[in-house]
């Protein structure tokens, strides 16, 4: 019996007015929002396995604009659908291995020649929350063009020498009471990357935050929380206009 990834119910949270607009790229669908100045560093969203519609994200995008970057969640998804509320645990395993977090580096070239090519950005970060850390976890292995990535509570899988060899700065940001990541596996990380990791690393764990505890819009978040989530938010952000 698989743990549900989140412990706060997804189905009783406010809506939210979002900032940006849809756009259409290739075969996927994605969310943008932009400063209202022109810049050329952009940072890509990757949401959770509520997909790219979610409130939640699309305020995390519109967060970030807000800090002066060209900002994109695509559905990398591709238009299937995401896990819903209504779904039961037991399919999970079956969903995931049809929506595979390490299998989104197509996806993730097509964003960014959008970047590039439309946006004329020339500098691009990237964020991922929970199956969207895992993601990011294995972009920063693979793909060079991103300057710097941001993992939130991504699953630590596959124990490989390379899957620690990152290619550029990445920030591991984790809630202590998440019950999907065991403090062992951070540890092991942490280990991990201090023998094979050539750049820039670090990892932060979060006291009393359960999985899911950055994403929360500010009315959604209980007070004893709100310290914890707008640090790790500040902390994402600073550690991409470190490099970005």
């Amino acid at each position: 019996q698989m743990a549900d990834p989140f412990l706060y119910d997804t189905g009783k949270r406010s809506q939210y007015g979002c900032l940006g607009h849809e756009v259409q790229i290739e075969h996927i669908k994605a969310y943008v929002c932009r400063p209202s100045f022109f810049t050329d560093k952009a940072v890509i969203v990757i949401h959770d396995i509520f997909g790219w519609l979610f409130p939640d994200i699309r305020y995390i995008v519109d967060l970030i604009a807000g800090h002066g970057y060209i900002t994109i969640c695509p559905d990398f998804f591709k238009g299937t659908d995401p896990w819903k509320t209504t779904d039961h645990w037991a399919d999970f395993a079956d969903w995931m291995k049809a929506h595979d977090p390490m299998k989104v580096d197509k996806e993730a070239d097509v964003v960014l020649k959008y970047l590039k090519e439309q946006c004329g950005a020339k500098k691009i970060g990237i964020v991922g929350f929970s199956w969207g850390g895992m993601a990011v976890h294995h972009l920063m292995l693979k793909n060079p063009q991103l300057t710097a990535g941001v993992s939130l509570y991504g699953r630590i899988i596959r124990d490989s020498e390379e899957r620690y060899d990152l290619l550029n700065p990445t920030f591991f940001i984790f809630g202590e009471k998440d019950h999907t990541i065991s403090y062992d596996q951070i540890t092991l990380l942490e280990e991990k990357l201090k023998q094979y990791c050539k750049v820039a690393y670090k990892i932060k764990v979060y006291p009393g935050q359960v999985h899911g505890f950055a994403q929360l819009k500010p009315e959604d978040m209980k007070p004893d929380d709100k310290p914890y989530i707008e640090e790790a938010r500040k902390d994402m952000i600073d550690w991409i206009k470190m490099f970005i």
